[in-house]
C-alpha cells in the first residue's frame, strides 16, 4: 500500500491538471477538426415505413446533392417499391436506385450482393441478416456487417460512380452477385479486365422503348469462378446472358481480412458512356472518394449555420435539410469532350444540355422550390433549363416525373416553379418558351398520361371551375389549384410583359377559387356543371372532390389570395374561428371514396391535432395563415406544436410522406423563422424562429442572420422584432430583405403579444389588396 503525503497529493494533483490542460489544448482542436455538420445528419430518418403508415416512406439515400444515381441497402424483395425498411432483420443486395416514392416505385436498378459459401445465388438465398448495430450510414457512405457472410460491405458514391469496398473472411468460396433485374436485362463477364458490364430495363412507367440503364463494375481481383443466371437458374461458366431476368456471379478465394474493392459507374446513354462515366473516382481510393463526398456535403448543409438550439432539434434540422439536397435528380451526364448531355425520358434520343427529374410538382411547389430559390439559385437555374428541354422534346412541362411523365396527382403547378424561379430571379434563358409551354398546358392534356396538362379545362375554362359530375375525379382540388396556377402565369406574364389581353384573362382566371366556396358551410365544396353545389356533402370526406384531403384541408388551397378568402368567410373573426377548428375538430373522416383507410388519413388521425393532416401536403401552409388575420401569434403557436411533436431525427421521424423534400424544408422554413405560403410573391410569412441563432450564408456572397437569444421550449412567442436594427412589425419578410443581407432580431417571450402585427399594412400579399 503507497502512502501520499500532502507534499505528495499536491505533485499528483499539478501533475493531472498538467495533462488535463494538454488535452484540452492538443485534444480539442483535433476533435473540433474532425467534427461537422453533416455528421448531424441521420439518413435513416423515416425509414420505420410501411404502406399502411407512413413515418416518412424514405430509404437511406447514399448519394452525392442531386445526384444522378443513389445507392440504398435493399431489404424488400425484387420490384418492391419498399426497397429498406429499418424493421427488416436481412439484406439482399446494395441497389442502385433512382426511387423518389415508394408509390412512384423506381427505375434502372440494380444491385450488388458478396457473400460466401453459397451454392444458391437468388435473391433469398444470398440474403444475410444485419444489425443496425454494425451498420453506418451517412449521406456519403454506408456499411453493414453481413452476418451470414462474415462480411463488412462498403460503399462511397459521386454523383454517377461509386467505389463499394468489401472485406471478406478466409474462403475458398467468395462471390459477387451483380444482378440486373428483371424487365428484360443483360450481363457479361469480361475475365481479362475483371469486368462485368450488363443494362437494366427494369421500370415502372415513364420511360421510351429503349430505356436502359447501362453499367459497368470492375473489380481489382482476378475472377477464378464465373457463371450467369437466367432468373433463379444458375449457368457455371457462362460468361454472358440477356434474358428477362439477368445477373453475374463471379468469386475467387480470399484471406481472411482481404479487401476486394470494386468500381461502378452507369449511364442512360451507353455502356461507352458508362465507362467513361467512371472518370469520376479518377485514380483516387475509397478513403479519399469517401473524404471528398463529406467535403461536398458539409459545403451544402453548411450553409445553414446553427448556434444553440438542443441536439436533437440540431439532428432534425439537418437530417431535414439532406433530405431537402437530393430531389429533383440530375439525369445528365457529361460526353467524352466533358460537355453536358442527357437520355431524354420522353423521347429516347440524346441531346445537350441539362435534365432533372425524380418530383411532383403537386408536392414541392410549396416549399422545396423556394428554398432552392433562396439557396442554391445555380442548381435551380439548371433545374428550369432542364424543364426547358423536356418542353422541347414532350410539348409539355412535367407534373410528376420519373423519369419521364407519369400519371400522379393533380394541378399544372409547374407553372408555380417557373414563375417563382423567375421572379426570385433565377437566371431563364428560356423564359418564353417555358411559359408558352406553360399557356399550352392551360388548354390541352398530354395524349397518354392525363395528369399533365390541364384535366377537365374545357370545363374550367368556360364555367369558371371543373364540375363535380362529368366523371373527372377530385375536380374541386383540379379548380383550386388551376386558379393559383393562373395566378402564378399572371405574374409570369406581367414580368416579361406578355400582351394586356393575356394577363386580363389570367388575373379573372386566378379568382375561379371563389366558385366553389360555399357559404354555408364556410369550406370549398364540389359543384356540379348546372351550377348546383354537389349533394349529398360531407366535409369530411376524404378524395372524391379533393386529392388526398377533405374540405378541412383544401379550403386553404387560395395561396394568392388568403384576404379574398377571408371575405368570402364573412370577415377575420370568422377566419380564425375555421382555422381554429381544424385543430378542435375531432380527427373523424369519411375514407368511403377509397374503400379502406389510406395511409394519410391514419397519419391524420394519431397524431391528435384533430383534422390537422400534416402528413399530406395540402394544408401544410394553414397553420401561417394566422398573419393575414391580425392573430400570429397562433401561427408561432401551432408550428411550435408541429416542429417538436411531428418531427424527429428517427426512423419513425416524419408524420406521412417526406415526398421529395417538401415535408422536410417545411421543417428547415419552419426553423428558420418563415414560410413561402405564395410561392411567386417573394414573400416569407413569418412564424418564430427555433434556434437561437441561424446565418444563411447566401450564394450572392451575403450573410443573413436570424438571431433569438432568449428562444427556449417555453418561449415561443414573438415580442418584438427589429431588421437590421429597426423595428419590424410585418408579418412577412421579403426575398429582397433576405438577399441583400442583414440581421433579423426576433425577442421571444412566454406569453403571446397581441399588439404586434395586427394593422392590416403588416398582412402578407393577397390579390385583392392589389
Amino acid at each position: 500500500m503507497t502512502t501520499f503525503t500532502p507534499i505528495k497529493v499536491v505533485l499528483v494533483m499539478k501533475k493531472t491538471l498538467l495533462i488535463i490542460l494538454i488535452c484540452l489544448v492538443y485534444c480539442l482542436p483535433t476533435w473540433s477538426q474532425a467534427f461537422s455538420t453533416v455528421d448531424f445528419v441521420n439518413v435513416l430518418m423515416g425509414t420505420q415505413s410501411k404502406p399502411s403508415l407512413s413515418n416518412g416512406n424514405t430509404y437511406p439515400a447514399i448519394a452525392r446533392p442531386w445526384g444522378m444515381n443513389f445507392w440504398t441497402p435493399q431489404t424488400g424483395v425484387r420490384g418492391n417499391g419498399w426497397t429498406y425498411s429499418y424493421d427488416a432483420d436481412k439484406i439482399v443486395g446494395l441497389k442502385q436506385t433512382h426511387q423518389p416514392s415508394p408509390w412512384i416505385n423506381d427505375y434502372g436498378q440494380f444491385s450488388i450482393m458478396p457473400l460466401t459459401g453459397a451454392s444458391k445465388f437468388g435473391e433469398a438465398q444470398r440474403a444475410s441478416w444485419f444489425s443496425h448495430k454494425t451498420e453506418k450510414a451517412t449521406p456519403y457512405s454506408y456499411q453493414v456487417y453481413l452476418a451470414d457472410h462474415d462480411i463488412l460491405a462498403q460503399i462511397t458514391p459521386t454523383e454517377r460512380a461509386a467505389i463499394m469496398r468489401l472485406t471478406f473472411p478466409q474462403s475458398d468460396s467468395s462471390f459477387v452477385v451483380v444482378d440486373a433485374f428483371g424487365g428484360g436485362s443483360w450481363v457479361k463477364i469480361i475475365p481479362s479486365e475483371n469486368k462485368i458490364i450488363g443494362y437494366s430495363t427494369q421500370n415502372s412507367g415513364g420511360v421510351p422503348d429503349n430505356f436502359k440503364n447501362y453499367f459497368v463494375v470492375i473489380f481489382d481481383k482476378p475472377f477464378t469462378y464465373m457463371a450467369t443466371m437466367d432468373g433463379e437458374k444458375l449457368l457455371l461458366g457462362s460468361q454472358e446472358m440477356a434474358s428477362q431476368h439477368a445477373s453475374a456471379v463471379i468469386g475467387f478465394a480470399t484471406k481472411r481480412g482481404e479487401v476486394v474493392s470494386a468500381r461502378i459507374a452507369s449511364s442512360f446513354i451507353s455502356a461507352e458512356q458508362a465507362c467513361l462515366n467512371l472518370r469520376e473516382l479518377g485514380a483516387d481510393n475509397y478513403t479519399q472518394i469517401e473524404a471528398q463526398g463529406k467535403k461536398v456535403w458539409n459545403d451544402v448543409l453548411s450553409r445553414f449555420e446553427i448556434d444553440g438550439g438542443s441536439v436533437d432539434e440540431q439532428r432534425t434540422f439537418y437530417s431535414c435539410l439532406y433530405r431537402s439536397l437530393l430531389f429533383p435528380r440530375g439525369l445528365y451526364e457529361y460526353d467524352a469532350a466533358g460537355k453536358v448531355v442527357h437520355y431524354s425520358p420522353f423521347d429516347g434520343k440524346v441531346y445537350g444540355g441539362y435534365m432533372y427529374t425524380d418530383t411532383g410538382f403537386w408536392d414541392t411547389f410549396r416549399c422545396l422550390f423556394p428554398l432552392l430559390n433562396m439557396m442554391f439559385p445555380t442548381v435551380n437555374a439548371q433545374i428550369q433549363q432542364g424543364l426547358a428541354n423536356t418542353a422541347r422534346e414532350s410539348g409539355f412541362l412535367p407534373e410528376w416525373a420519373s423519369p419521364g411523365h407519369r400519371g400522379c396527382m393533380v394541378g399544372t403547378n409547374s407553372s408555380s416553379v417557373i414563375a417563382d424561379a423567375y421572379m426570385t430571379g433565377v437566371k431563364m434563358p428560356d423564359i418564353e418558351l417555358l411559359y408558352q409551354t406553360a399557356i399550352h398546358g392551360t388548354t390541352n392534356v398530354h395524349p397518354t398520361v392525363n395528369s399533365t396538362g390541364r384535366l377537365g379545362y374545357e370545363f374550367y375554362n368556360a364555367l369558371g371551375y371543373v364540375p363535380y359530375d362529368v366523371n373527372i375525379n377530385e375536380n374541386a382540388a383540379r379548380t383550386l389549384e388551376y386558379s393559383y396556377n393562373d395566378w402564378c402565369l399572371r405574374q409570369l406574364a406581367k414580368a416579361i410583359k406578355r400582351p394586356q389581353s393575356e394577363i386580363d384573362t389570367l388575373s379573372k382566371r386566378a379568382g375561379y377559387y371563389k366558385n366553389l366556396f360555399d357559404k354555408e358551410h364556410n369550406l370549398m365544396r364540389g359543384r356540379n356543371r348546372n351550377g348546383e353545389f354537389q349533394t349529398p356533402y360531407n366535409p369530411l370526406k376524404w378524395g372524391d372532390a379533393f386529392t388526398e384531403g377533405n374540405a378541412w384541408h383544401y379550403t386553404w388551397s387560395v395561396f394568392h389570395d388568403i384576404q379574398g378568402l377571408i371575405k368570402l368567410m364573412g370577415g377575420a373573426d370568422n377566419f380564425t374561428a375555421m382555422l381554429d377548428s381544424v385543430f378542435s375538430v375531432p380527427p373523424h373522416f369519411d375514407e368511403s371514396y377509397y374503400g379502406s383507410v389510406i395511409h394519410e388519413i391514419r397519419e391524420m388521425q394519431i397524431v391528435n391535432m384533430g383534422n390537422y393532416a400534416h402528413g399530406n401536403q395540402p394544408i401544410q401552409h394553414m397553420i401561417y395563415l394566422y398573419n393575414y388575420a391580425a392573430q400570429p401569434w397562433k401561427t408561432q403557436y401551432w408550428v411550435r406544436q408541429v416542429m417538436d411533436r411531428l418531427y424527429k431525427a428517427t426512423p419513425d421521424g416524419y408524420c406521412g410522406d417526406e415526398d421529395n423534400g417538401q415535408t422536410s424544408a417545411w421543417y428547415v422554413f419552419s426553423a428558420m423563422g418563415f414560410y413561402p405560403v405564395c410561392p411567386g410573391s417573394n414573400e416569407y410569412v413569418l412564424g418564430a424562429p427555433l434556434f437561437p441563432k441561424i446565418k444563411l450564408y447566401l450564394e450572392n456572397g451575403k450573410v443573413f442572420e436570424i438571431v433569438s437569444p432568449e428562444n427556449s421550449a417555453k418561449n415561443i412567442y414573438v415580442e418584438q422584432i427589429k431588421l437590421n436594427g429597426r423595428e419590424f412589425t410585418k408579418n412577412y419578410i421579403s426575398l429582397d430583405n433576405i438577399f441583400s443581407g442583414g440581421k433579423m432580431e426576433v425577442k421571444m417571450g412566454v406569453k403571446a403579444n397581441k399588439t404586434r402585427g395586427i394593422s392590416k399594412e403588416d398582412f402578407p400579399y393577397s390579390m385583392s389588396n392589389e
